[in-house]
């Protein structure tokens, strides 16, 4: 995955882990909010993995940049 496939995942998870927290505790159910924690969590795992993965690809063009122009 990229990292903004892996960003805007992120973002999808966190919001529906969210919702489902919101819903378990109006309903009354710690199997839904539970469920939405890790939702959550997941979602915040996937935000952090492609924010490393652009770190990265930004590092490798800076590189690159700077060989090209020493070439």
């Amino acid at each position: 995955m990229s990292s903004t496939t892996d960003k805007a995942s992120g973002l999808a998870n966190e919001a529906v882990g969210n919702i489902k927290q919101g819903i378990g505790k109006l309903v009354g159910s710690e199997k839904l909010q539970a469920e939405g924690l890790a939702q959550e969590a997941k979602g915040e795992a996937q935000k952090t993995a492609g924010d490393a993965k652009a770190a990265v690809k930004d590092g490798a063009n800076k590189v690159a940049d700077t060989i090209n122009k020493a070439i």
